[in-house]
């Protein structure tokens, strides 16, 4: 089982790839940047404020 702190290094990590992919071009990095915002969310257990339900992107 993956402790808490595991976890949140492998986000971490996870992250700064996609970081490290990033061109500048704001048309090319829409997704790389989605993506990133997905961990990130998911890192601080953030959810949509005026979400109802759970959300679907990133599982919180």
């Amino acid at each position: 089982m993956e402790t808490s702190a595991q976890a949140t290094q492998d986000l971490q990590k996870e992250i700064k790839t996609l970081e490290a992919q990033l061109t500048g071009d704001m048309f090319k990095d829409m997704e790389i940047r989605d993506k990133i915002h997905n961990l990130k969310m998911k890192q601080t257990g953030t959810k949509p404020m005026d979400s109802q339900i759970d959300c679907v992107g990133c599982g919180s």
